[in-house]
């Protein structure tokens, strides 16, 4: 059963809790906490207070803040002005920043006093942004209208409070990590279709939920979950600033949350400390929910084995306001798989070259349709004409599904390694290599060869005080893996990156390795 009722505007959303149950705590962090009464007022002023800074309906107004209540704030007082959220990662390099800023062409922007010292000459050369409003965090405190203030002040208008549905509310920038990254345009009704499709039906989320957290806002994952859900719904939620795995295990152990969402990278962390532990005690919480990343099934069955809580793995993009999938907790899984089609969603998998649907178990492109799409990338009508056709998105990514419907994720068309003419899915080959022992994290990737065109390579990060031989990984994968399969070189690194919503960023690894021989060859 869909939950229509889910589905209203912010102004509206926010009205209903606060009328609903004001003393309620909507939302906490590591420094306050708010009722939905006070986010009912608090959003109301800032809205009004951005009004008169002169952004008009449809102005775009970006949030550059870590994690946190003010965040939240931020987000639902853009709305009420009638403006357009375009939320970046605190974390971002000054160039994606600038990028991102340009782009969208934001009027405002909100952030802290700490980042202003390295954002001044890009502000410099943005003159389009017009007003900064500043959270206090770091020091010395920087020039700008004072976010703590608007909050706290009546404003001289109230808020616009328009009834937007369906018209543009975020640009929300892709992770970029096939190429530059693109800003999807996403509604509200976009958004909340899947709070009203999947989170409330499939994963029971309500008011009678304490969720805890550690997703990255500025993603359409936690965009949608972790603040526009808690809101329709009337839950109330924690906010990490950052994903900890000593900070989520405490949390976790203190029996006020009953559920967490993460990234498969999140749940293996948690899945170590509590091996290492010794412990499977996570009283109160009554389901995990994975997404962003392929979720791989040792992973999801170690988890559920150690610590006795479901995790539903599903599979979402920001161009379809996340979720497309999802499995349920009730009745068969097929633990590896994605789930089956969110309700009111239709899927296809297609030979990628003929556009002709391709038989169950065989591998082809994923493409989506329903009321959750984008409507397109923000001033990139070319790029737009290529993914939509025919009210379908072209999602880019490989899959499979089994006669019951269950779909698999194996890879990105862009991401395949083409040996000799034989496709191989990355994310299979990190199966196997993720499954030695002393292999604590691991991606794998391809590399030009003479004869071969590409061959695979794997990256790897030991456990703590594990020894890994690589001739041993590699016979290990020969027993695991076609032939054509088996990586050809493996590499020890530090970390694997991945982009905030736990996409493993494989194009990293490759350009460093082959900039590093390049520099190699020349010396």
């Amino acid at each position: 059963m869909i939950h229509t009722d889910l589905i209203a505007s912010i102004p509206e959303l926010l009205r209903r809790q606060a009328a609903r149950q004001p003393a309620k705590v909507a939302y906490t962090d590591a420094r306050a906490r708010i009722t939905y009464g006070e986010l009912a007022t608090s959003t109301a002023n800032l809205a009004g207070h951005v009004q008169s800074l002169g952004i008009e309906p449809g102005e775009r107004v970006a949030i550059l803040l870590p994690n946190s209540i003010e965040w939240i704030q931020s987000s639902f007082a853009i709305a009420r002005a009638g403006a357009i959220s375009v939320p970046i990662a605190y974390e971002a390099a000054l160039p994606e920043i600038a990028y991102r800023l340009g782009d969208a062409g934001c009027r405002a922007l909100i952030t802290t006093d700490e980042q202003m010292p390295k954002l001044q000459p890009v502000l410099e050369k943005l003159p389009a942004v017009r007003h900064v409003v500043l959270v206090e965090r770091g020091a010395p405190r920087a020039a700008g209208e004072r976010f703590a203030d608007l909050v706290a002040r009546v404003p001289a208008q109230p808020p616009r409070d328009p009834e937007m549905l369906d018209e543009l509310a975020y640009i929300i920038y892709t992770s970029g990590t096939t190429g530059r990254a693109k800003g999807v345009m996403l509604s509200v009704r976009s958004m909340l279709w899947v709070t009203a499709a999947c989170w409330a039906p499939i994963t029971g989320l309500s008011a009678d939920d304490h969720v805890l957290s550690p997703l990255p806002l500025f993603h359409s994952y936690a965009l949608n979950l972790s603040v526009l859900s808690i809101l329709a719904v009337g839950a109330s939620e924690h906010v990490m600033e950052r994903f900890s795995t000593q900070e989520a295990m405490t949390q976790l152990a203190s029996g006020r949350f009953t559920v967490m969402p993460g990234v498969p990278t999140m749940f293996h962390y948690l899945l170590e400390a509590g091996k290492s532990a010794g412990t499977a005690q996570l009283p109160g919480l009554r389901l995990c929910i994975s997404a962003g990343a392929i979720m791989p099934a040792p992973l999801n069955e170690g988890f559920e084995a150690q610590f006795g809580v479901p995790l539903l793995d599903g599979y979402g993009i920001t161009e379809t306001a996340t979720m497309v999938t999802m499995n349920w907790p009730s009745g068969a899984r097929v633990l590896g798989s994605c789930g089956i089609p969110v309700p009111g969603l239709a899927v296809r998998i297609v030979d990628p070259t003929s556009g002709k649907d391709v038989d169950f178990g065989a591998e082809g492109e994923l493409i989506v349709r329903g009321p959750n799409l984008m409507s397109g990338y923000y001033n990139q009508p070319e790029a737009t004409a290529g993914a939509l056709k025919d009210g379908w998105y072209r999602t880019g990514d490989l899959a499979r599904s089994d006669p019951n419907g269950y779909l698999t994720i194996t890879g990105r068309l862009k991401e395949l390694v083409i040996r000799g003419g034989q496709n191989i899915a990355p994310a299979e080959v990190e199966v196997a290599v993720g499954a030695f022992d002393g292999v604590l994290d691991c991606a794998v990737t391809g590399i030009p060869h003479d004869k071969l065109g590409e061959v695979p390579v794997a990256f790897i990060v030991p456990r703590p005080g594990a020894s890994v031989s690589p001739a041993a990984l590699i016979a290990h994968c020969k027993a695991q893996l076609s032939a054509y399969k088996v990586p050809a070189e493996v590499h020890f690194v530090e970390t694997i990156p991945r982009t905030g919503s736990g996409k493993t960023m494989r194009y990293k690894l490759r350009d460093a390795l082959l900039a590093a021989r390049g520099a190699k060859g020349a010396s």
